[in-house]
């Protein structure tokens, strides 16, 4: 069997609910995909909807049973993976047997598939071929990975009759164990950060650790933003004998969702380190956990196991596309948000994907709606920034909080409140009412508008999937937000599965315009506007440590222009070539045009 994957993208998480089925979708045509596994409402809810509509005989797990959530995530991902074989294997018979499907389905193969030669040479063959082609395919092709992602900052302590229950019980913890105890054998990607508490609870689960034969039948990914993250991340792990299989870099500002802007360290630069210095990840990585294998009595590793390099965030076309997969040696390349406008691979309600697909670079804006005071990319107009601003019209603030999924802030209460939740605005409204005397009316709005700023993450990412499947919704109206990157701009209409995978390897071109500067150009720019920002927006004490950080950030960026002025020339790829270097020195004045202040 050949176990290689068969695409060279995959679908990255988006949201807590826009990829929650995506693998039930897209995973027969060999495409891999990430679900969020934090909120075990969402997956109940889907797991139900799933075992009616193909009479599966799963039982409804209540919120009174022992160990619900983790339960409840352990079904939906096995549920998952007997759809998703099912479809597989009717998917592979209906190849074998109809041409024009055959032919559909090599279209959507990239140029250097294996299996896409095979198949043609099948397709060229007159004769009755089904069960021979059937033969081939069964060994040839594998179906996507269904994959899962949890936040790790997301790991909220959970309480009953007001006590703290163990750790174990903790959100990231109890999604973590819901993984580990299902029978998928593919990938759980670790977000967001570092979260030593968790990353130790990997331990307790052997799916993680070689089998006799040196495999993983559960492997790790850790998403990071630059080199020396990932290494301390994995020396982390491999101390506890476990392996990274993959460091899934993306760019800390070009991305949907949260972003984690790195200090000024643009995408090329880190990809760069990764690819010249991928071999001191794997050899530090590699001896620190050969040691911890024989000390645990697990079973040795004698070569270091496969490690794979991976990029996404703001990719847009098929030269991008391979340039990544070339010049970086990576494996595979996420394209995330432009999936959000394909219905047949994310799960989004029909208003929000019209909104999507309309609204242009203006609208896409990196807001303060996130309680975990992460700045969070989104898009002007969406029903839930509606109905905020009808309740605020009418003095009405904050969210119920029905999921406290994001009750992090231990400021009023040690059991947790969220900074979005009507309780949590309305103290720090009374706060801000004693201090109104003494501050001027302009600083009075500016902290009444960043604590009403907040959105209720938890129900407005969810409510998409919710509307597109026709099932109830409960309590107070919330909306959608939906949190795409601001690459999207770029895409103005909904696209079929086909035409985007084709337009991925470059055999069809489904952007709104061609006026796109290239994606590095594009993230440049971004943090240039993002240091622009920080500085005029600054309103503390100014300390040194400030100004250094300020200094760095720039200084970071300056050599980022300078690795893209030796990189660009020399590629063959003309959506680097044109115009590149004019608008890096359009760039290179606007960075210098940026004054740091001093004390």
């Amino acid at each position: 069997m050949n176990n290689k994957p068969l695409h060279n993208f995959h679908i990255p998480v988006m949201g807590l609910a826009y990829t929650i089925d995506s693998p039930i979708r897209v995973a027969q045509y060999g495409i891999s995909s990430v679900v969020s596994i934090i909120d075990d409402e969402i997956i109940e809810k889907m797991k139900n909807f799933y075992s009616k509509k193909f009479n599966l005989n799963y039982p409804r797990i209540s919120t009174k049973t022992d160990d619900y959530r983790a339960r409840r995530i352990t079904e939906y991902l096995n549920m998952m993976d007997d759809i998703v074989n099912e479809k597989f294997e009717a998917f592979k018979e209906e190849v074998s047997r109809n041409r024009t499907a055959l032919q559909s389905f090599m279209e959507m193969l990239p140029s250097t598939s294996e299996l896409k030669e095979g198949l043609q040479q099948f397709l060229n063959c007159k004769e009755r071929i089904s069960s021979s082609l059937k033969h081939f395919i069964d060994h040839h092709f594998q179906r996507g990975s269904i994959d899962v992602n949890i936040m790790t900052k997301v790991d909220k302590e959970n309480f009953r009759h007001h006590k703290p229950l163990p750790v174990i019980y903790n959100d990231a913890h109890a999604s973590l164990r819901g993984f580990a105890n299902s029978k998928l054998s593919s990938s759980v990607v670790l977000s967001a950060g570092m979260n030593p508490r968790l990353y130790s609870y990997l331990e307790e689960f052997d799916d993680f650790y070689p089998d006799e034969q040196g495999n993983l039948k559960k492997k790790i990914i850790l998403k990071v933003s630059d080199f020396r993250s990932a290494m301390i991340q994995g020396n982390f792990l491999a101390k506890k004998g476990l392996w990274v299989s993959e460091y899934r870099v993306e760019s800390g500002l070009n991305c949907g969702g949260h972003a984690f802007a790195t200090e000024g360290l643009l995408l090329g630069p880190i990809m760069e380190e990764f690819k010249q210095r991928k071999s001191e990840l794997i050899e530090s990585a590699h001896s620190l956990m050969v040691r911890s294998l024989e000390e645990k009595g697990k079973n040795p590793v004698v070569q270091p196991l496969k490690m794979s390099i991976t990029v996404q965030g703001g990719v847009g076309t098929a030269q991008e596309h391979i340039f990544l997969l070339k010049h970086y040696n990576v494996e595979s390349v996420g394209w995330g948000s432009p999936f959000l406008l394909v219905p047949e691979a994310t799960s989004v309600d029909e208003e929000t994907r019209k909104l999507l697909a309309v609204s242009r670079e203006k609208d896409f804006y990196l807001s303060n709606l996130s309680p975990l005071g992460v700045p969070f990319n989104t898009v002007r107009g969406t029903s839930n920034e509606r109905l905020r601003q009808e309740k605020q019209k009418d003095n009405r603030f904050g969210s119920s909080c029905p999921k406290k999924l994001l009750a992090l802030s231990k400021e009023y209460s040690s059991e947790g409140i969220c900074t979005a939740s009507k309780k949590y605005q309305d103290l720090k409204f009374a706060e801000l009412e004693q201090e109104k005397d003494q501050i001027s009316s302009t600083l009075y709005q500016k902290k009444k508008d960043d604590i009403i700023e907040k959105a209720c993450l938890c129900v407005g990412l969810v409510n998409a999937a919710y509307l597109e499947n026709n099932l109830e919704t409960k309590g107070e109206k919330q909306g959608v937000v939906i949190c795409p990157g601001p690459n999207l701009a770029y895409f103005d209409k909904e696209i079929s599965l086909s035409r985007m995978v084709k337009h991925i390897y470059g055999n069809d071109n489904v952007l709104g315009t061609a006026d796109r500067p290239n994606m590095f150009i594009n993230e440049l720019k971004m943090y240039i506007d993002h240091l622009r920002k920080e500085i005029t927006g600054f309103s503390g004490a100014l300390t040194n440590a400030q100004v250094k950080k300020w200094k760095t950030f720039r200084e970071n960026l300056f050599k980022g222009i300078e690795y893209y002025e030796e990189l660009f020339p020399k590629t063959e790829f003309s959506e680097f070539l044109a115009n590149g270097n004019q608008q890096l020195k359009e760039n290179m004045q606007a960075l210098s045009e940026i004054e740091i202040p001093e004390i």
